[in-house]
């Protein structure tokens, strides 16, 4: 695409551009360098060129086409870019997505002739050449190529792939080679057609066709001048020359550009022409700047090397040299050569990652929308039957489906299904797995039989709630472990964290994503099961594993509603299924599904605690008058010591029941006592059942009164469970 002739601004000044140039070769044309030194390719191999276009940083500006308008900046000679606010970002396009037979990187002799031959047997065939604006980035699995065109990100997904990118051509490892005023041959051809006077110009190796320079003789051996080139010091027949020059070019051979084939690892990829040959290593690099983008020299490569970081990858990571903007394509040959000089044998080239070129968040995230809540595999089965979605531990779960108050009906007087696959679901097994669990949890493992669950607190070292949750016991190694929604993800932290810290025999493995859970609650619940296949129901606070509509389940008898339950764990990809048949079979069952807004108030009727939001962060069992799910009789576990310790001291706070005629107060409404606040509601529900609000609050101030104050109405204290407080329904 050519331009007409105009200005740009670079650096804050009005520059000048004629037809034709890009953005690098007018700064040169102007007498200055587009980045601030180094020698300018003008192929996008290098980094020496790359400048903040329009805002937008790690731009090469010698493939970017001069045009009025654009704002030019210069990264800073001696660090990254400024940090500024972006400009205004631009509306965003739909990526593009194409499927194709073949696609062909590279539109030269051998990319256009691999593109001809695949047509030529019938192949669909799509060539994307970087000089035609459709620059390939990236090659992932599939193979998926990812491009930047003129018109937005493309994606193709291919058969097979042909990298015919070409080899760049060597740049200097020298001393002076930061300065201006170095070309590559291919540089001085471009430069000097575009009618831009080069100087005295000389060149070290073969010089261009058609360029005026003079060749010398003899080796590279160093750069002069001050930031522009002033003359070159070679060695020939053992004596060093030096020669006065404005421009001074190069040809030091090539190297193949085959990072996106090394992003391919073993996919179908084929490299041809230039980019798969091997092309013989420069000079080892004994001083002066090897990795121009980093600034890495050759003591940085000693200085690795001598600390025991032998070998290419391993000198990479420790000096950081091929990490910056041109990925290697400077830097690889020449650090290849140093380590073949010290070993005697030359590395291959390190592992490519995309991307190969920097490109913008927004380029990477385009037509991208990334939920950060997680989504159940019932959910689209939740909008259908017309539920509003909330977000609750990280996850998208049903608040209700129209009607709440139904839907607790349907679990008190019926049967009801909730969606519960967003709990931590955890198997662990290994000869150790007594003793870990032993010390991990309050209660008495050992004493739990297979077969049977208990449920458990879990607490930190300082005696505090951190989650809750069931043990199942399968076997006398084998446990599965539940925990909260929000919880799961600390849960596997902690465990990992002491198995690895005790040194225990023992195997973790998290299924919360590849399990999903159903609760089948309601006094008809066990009615509805029997019909589908669960003839033999565990009993309270047992488990089993049955077949249920032609699906292996994991079925745990527990109640968090205070009515007969059963949570169902089956593979994700049957939860639809499983569903759908339950559904059909309560159809006359009165079966409804319930959200969390009923279940919050269900649970909330049996005074059952949610943790982190009827806990506080040392919340401990006494304070939640949950003594009962500790057992000091045992010798160790986390947090015993803490425990023992403030059981001998007054503790003035405790988490309590309320309740209240009338409705419901806010939750989180002040407690009143004597004229002062002393403590805070947690939870709160109108329960349609009791006729009146129950709630759990803390109480912080001793003694604690009998009747308090909430919303200017009075409420008496009065100990949970508030609905059948002897669990005969649970256990029915």
């Amino acid at each position: 695409m050519r331009s007409s002739p105009g200005h740009f601004l670079l650096d804050g000044v009005s520059l000048g551009y004629e037809p034709g140039d890009t953005v690098a070769m007018a700064v040169v044309r102007a007498g200055a360098h587009p980045g601030h030194g180094g020698t300018l390719c003008l192929a996008g191999d290098c980094g020496n060129c790359v400048a903040e276009v329009d805002g937008i940083a790690y731009v090469r500006s010698c493939q970017t086409t001069a045009g009025p308008g654009l704002t030019v900046r210069r990264h800073p000679q001696g660090g990254p870019p400024a940090w500024h606010d972006p400009t205004p970002p631009t509306a965003r396009s739909q990526v593009r997505r194409m499927e194709a037979d073949v696609v062909v990187i590279g539109g030269g002799t051998s990319g256009r002739d691999a593109a001809t031959a695949a047509e030529q047997a019938g192949r669909l065939v799509v060539l994307l050449d970087g000089g035609e604006g459709n620059e390939v980035v990236a090659l992932y699995a599939g193979p998926t190529l990812i491009a930047r065109t003129r018109e937005g990100m493309l994606h193709v997904r291919a058969q097979e792939v042909v990298v015919a990118t070409g080899a760049a051509e060597i740049q200097p490892a020298c001393p002076g080679n930061q300065l201006a005023g170095l070309l590559t041959a291919h540089a001085a051809r471009e430069l000097h057609e575009a009618g831009i006077d080069l100087g005295v110009a000389v060149a070290v190796g073969p010089p261009p066709d058609g360029v005026p320079c003079m060749p010398l003789p003899g080796e590279l051996v160093r750069i002069e001048g001050e930031e522009h080139v002033s003359g070159v010091v070679t060695l020939d027949g053992g004596v060093e020359r030096t020669t006065p020059c404005d421009t001074l070019i190069f040809s030091l051979g090539r190297s193949p550009r085959d990072v996106l084939a090394r992003m391919a690892d073993d996919l179908p990829v084929t490299v041809v022409g230039s980019a798969a040959e091997v092309f013989p290593l420069p000079p080892a690099p004994t001083v002066g700047i090897v990795c121009p983008c980093v600034g890495i020299g050759v003591d940085d490569l000693e200085g690795v090397w001598a600390r025991g970081f032998q070998e290419l990858e391993l000198v990479k990571r420790a000096s950081l040299v091929g990490t910056g903007t041109c990925q290697g394509s400077v830097c690889l040959p020449h650090v290849r050569a140093w380590i073949a000089a010290r070993t005697g044998e030359a590395p291959g080239p390190f592992t490519a990652r995309p991307a190969s070129r920097q490109i913008t968040l927004g380029e990477a995230a385009e037509d991208v929308h990334l939920d950060a809540f997680r989504r159940t595999p019932l959910h689209d089965e939740h909008l259908a039957l017309g539920a509003q979605m909330d977000r609750f531990g990280g996850w998208w779960r049903p608040w209700h489906y129209g009607d709440h108050l139904a839907e607790y009906r349907a679990v008190r007087e019926a049967v009801s299904l909730g969606d519960v696959s967003t709990l931590g679901k955890f198997v662990l097994d290994g000869p150790d797995a007594v003793e870990f669990l032993q010390r991990l949890y309050p209660t008495d493992v050992a004493t739990i039989r297979p077969g049977r669950s208990r449920y458990a607190l879990l607490l930190n070292e300082r005696g505090h709630v951190i989650d809750d949750g069931m043990i199942c016991r399968e076997s006398e190694s084998r446990f599965v472990l539940t925990f909260t929604t929000g919880g799961a993800g600390n849960a596997e932290m902690w465990m990992r964290d002491w198995i690895e810290t005790w040194g225990l025999q023992v195997l973790l493995l998290d299924r919360t994503i590849s399990l999903a859970a159903i609760n089948v609650t309601g006094p008809r619940a066990g009615e509805l099961l029997a019909r589908v296949g669960l003839a033999d129901p565990p009993l309270f606070l047992q488990h089993t594993r049955v077949e249920l509509a032609g699906m292996a389940c994991h079925v745990m008898r527990l109640s968090f509603t205070g009515e007969a339950s059963f949570e169902i764990h089956h593979p994700v990809d049957q939860s639809v299924d499983l569903w759908r048949g339950l559904m059909v079979a309560g159809a006359d069952l009165g079966i409804r599904p319930h959200g969390l807004q009923a279940l919050f108030g269900l649970r909330l009727e049996k005074g059952h605690v949610i943790i982190g939001m009827d806990t506080e962060l040392d919340t401990t069992p006494r304070r939640l008058g949950m003594d009962w799910a500790v057992n000091m009789d045992k010798p160790d576990f986390l947090g015993r010591e803490a425990l023992a310790r403030t059981a001998r001291l007054p503790d003035q706070r405790r988490l309590v029941g309320l309740t209240m005629p009338g409705t419901a107060p806010t939750e989180g409404s002040p407690i009143w006592s004597g004229g002062d606040i002393v403590g805070h509601v947690t939870s709160s529900f109108a329960s349609p059942t009791l006729g009146q609000a129950v709630m759990l609050g803390w109480l912080k101030r001793a003694p604690f009164p009998d009747q308090v104050e909430i919303d200017g109405r009075l409420a008496a204290v009065t100990p949970p469970p508030f609905y059948d407080p002897e669990g005969q329904r649970a256990r029915a």
